[in-house]
């Protein structure tokens, strides 16, 4: 999911520098949520590993 954020973010780099905001600003949205939606999960991971850990 991280590497779909990343790919949405050269998207906008590259929409930005040839002049397109719009496309740009929606593929910069896209891509903040995604990264969002990766760190959650993360933490999400993070805590079941540990919680778990703990329980064995």
């Amino acid at each position: 999911m991280l590497s779909w954020a990343i790919i949405f973010f050269v998207i906008a780099i590259v929409a930005a520098f040839f002049g397109f905001g719009g496309i740009a600003g929606a593929a910069a949205g896209i891509a903040q949520i995604l990264f969002f939606l990766f760190l959650v999960m993360l933490v999400v991971s993070l805590i079941l590993h540990f919680t778990r850990r703990s329980q064995l």
